[in-house]
């Protein structure tokens, strides 16, 4: 479908399966194009110039979408109900209690429950798809009422963001060489080009085999005009000094040396403390944010850490931001947010949902009875801790390209991602290895929904997202408009790191139950093999981490480019990484391996 990036591999993948089809050529594959916009009144080429002139940092940041969001009204006048937003008016749909309003031209929808005294309004909006992703999401809204049959709140979907740096450097060779920059798809990573003008045409060159591309550039406006195919527009690049480059710099402007200061306390039910309170030695911890800090722009690897968290003894200590995020910006979760579906596995069973782990799958989906391909005795057996633990001997490889289940072939073609995913053969024993799979996790979905009779994402907000005090995330939804839980939540870092507290707290936030402590438990056992160095739980990775002559056990939910919630039990400590390091696992698999128990694990303080 054009317009948008299919959500493949590359969007969801966790540790096990993060190749995806080549973001490092993701941008020059599509066909890179720059072209001059000439100025005012301007008849005549700019005269040549040489590439020598392009040297300098050149930026372009674009809002793409949506464009529905702010203040959302309804209004009721006899049995005639409206909604108001954003220059839209369109009728709304009242039956019982649930409220629901679609706007024209697919511009957004309105799912929602009224509260039985008729005060509240309270459900999700469901925004058109992104370009970034090509999924749809859906985002918490309340609407209170103002007045009788007047109810009203803020609409805040999903922002679809993206930037570009083009970096143009004099080597000392003479040469002038270029590198891109984006910190929300990695764009470009490892990619050098050539420079060279020959008049107004510029054109990049790889230096290690590839298509070369050309553009131009307005000496007398100084512009650079980039058409980006994949999203049907044009990005507009100016000059930029690093004051002007968010996005490009671990912080902008040079902070110079670091000080830790102790993170504040908010509305979101996080207690804080200094390092210090915590039995923490502030030094480690100044050390590694110093690293990231001093990291300059470069073609060359290295880790595009975007968020740093770390609590201990239920308190967050440690809250840090990098390039362009912030607190308050939704992050990208990729593959670490499947553990949210043996948490809602969890909290269903807890509630008295009818089936247990060890329920044949295709007796919780009776829809798909006569109707499921290579049926045999091994599927009959396939069970929902199979689905949990990626060890349901289906043909289902996300590292394997090949693979019919992997996780590339489902696309909007695909109507039923459920049916798909029941229909592939069975290639081993259900319980004999585990296999990376998204669509595995994904079908979970279907068990939760048919037993649970409720829509996920409103299942998820009540016994989940409330009890943990969140806000702002957004939850990406199939093409059938049910949720996606192979990945992909969008939520504020302050809020993802409270799934390791959860756990590490025995399934209690702030005191209140949130799912059962033998859940908890069960969870974070070792159900599969995964390779050498890894075991699986229900969705949860387990690994074990030297520090010194101690080994600790370590367990965490992990996505692509670094998107790590990671619990240590033993130091009551759990810390988070957000990360643009997509399709390098090599790299961002050092946030665990070195970082965690070089500069965190090693400040605490022994017998603290």
């Amino acid at each position: 479908m054009p317009g948008y990036i299919r959500p493949s591999p590359r969007y969801h993948r966790s540790e096990m399966n993060c190749i995806y089809n080549s973001t490092i050529n993701f941008l020059f594959a599509l066909g890179l194009v720059f072209s001059a916009l000439p100025a005012r009144g301007q008849t005549a080429a700019a005269p040549p110039v040489s590439a020598e002139r392009l040297v300098g940092t050149w930026g372009a940041e674009r809002v793409l979408g949506p464009q529905v969001r702010g203040e959302l009204t309804l209004t009721r006048e006899a049995d005639t109900w409206r909604a108001r937003i954003a220059g839209f008016e369109a009728p709304a749909r009242v039956e019982g209690t649930q409220v629901s309003v679609v706007l024209p031209g697919g511009q957004g929808e309105l799912r929602a429950t009224r509260s039985k005294d008729g005060k509240r309004i309270r459900g999700h909006w469901i925004q058109p798809r992104v370009q970034m992703s090509g999924m749809k999401f859906a985002s918490p809204v309340e609407l209170r009422a103002l007045r009788a049959d007047v109810w009203r709140g803020q609409v805040a979907p999903l922002e679809d963001r993206f930037s570009l740096y083009l970096v143009v450097r004099k080597e000392t060779d003479g040469t002038v060489t270029a590198f891109l920059r984006n910190p929300e798809r990695n764009v470009g990573n490892r990619v050098l080009f050539r420079v060279s003008v020959e008049g107004n045409t510029v054109r990049l060159t790889p230096t290690k085999g590839g298509a070369t591309y050309q553009g131009t550039f307005d000496a007398d406006s100084e512009r650079l005009s980039l058409h980006y195919p994949p999203f049907e527009t044009t990005f507009d690049f100016t000059r930029r000094e690093r004051s002007q480059a968010v996005g490009l710099y671990a912080r902008t402007p040079a902070p110079g040396p670091y000080v830790y200061r102790p993170p504040v306390a908010e509305d979101d039910g996080w207690k804080t403390a200094s390092l210090a309170d915590v039995g923490m030695d502030a030094q480690p911890l100044r050390e590694l944010v110093q690293q990231i800090l001093d990291q300059e722009p470069s073609p060359e690897s290295a880790p595009a850490i975007q968020g740093l968290l770390v609590a201990r003894r239920g308190r967050l200590v440690v809250e840090e931001y990098f390039q362009g995020f912030d607190k308050e910006r939704p992050h990208d979760l990729r593959s670490a947010a499947k553990t949210y579906a043996s948490v809602l596995v969890g909290i269903a069973l807890d509630q008295g949902a009818p089936f247990t782990v060890d329920t044949p799958v295709l007796s919780l989906l009776p829809e798909y009875q006569g109707k499921v391909a290579h049926l045999d005795e091994r599927k009959r057996r396939l069970d929902v801790a199979h689905l949990m633990s990626m060890s349901t001997g289906l043909a289902c490889d996300d590292d394997d390209a090949e693979s019919p289940g992997n996780e590339d072939r489902l696309e909007d073609s695909v109507p039923d991602w459920y049916k798909y995913t029941l229909d592939l053969p069975m290639v081993s024993e259900p319980g004999a290895k585990g296999v990376y799979c998204s669509a595995n996790i994904n079908l979970v979905g279907g068990v939760l929904r048919n037993t649970t009779k409720r829509w996920i994402p409103e299942f998820f907000t009540e016994h989940l997202a409330a009890p943990l005090q969140m806000r702002d995330y957004h939850l990406d939804l199939m093409p059938d408009g049910e949720q996606y839980l192979g990945g992909g939540i969008y939520m504020r870092p302050r809020d993802a790191l409270k799934l390791g507290q959860l756990y590490l707290s025995g399934g209690t936030w702030n005191g209140r139950r949130v799912v059962s402590k033998r859940w908890v438990e069960q969870s974070i056992a070792k159900h599969a093999t995964m390779n050498e160095k890894q075991t699986y739980g229900y969705t949860w990775w387990r690994h074990e981490l030297k520090v010194g002559e101690r080994v600790f056990s370590e367990y965490e939910a992990c996505g692509n480019g670094g998107q790590l919630v990671m619990v240590v039990p033993e130091l009551d400590l759990v810390v988070m990484f957000t990360a643009g390091n997509y399709n390098h696992v090599a790299l961002w698999r050092k946030f665990r391996e070195e970082l965690l128990p070089k500069f965190i694990m090693a400040a605490v303080r022994s017998g603290k």
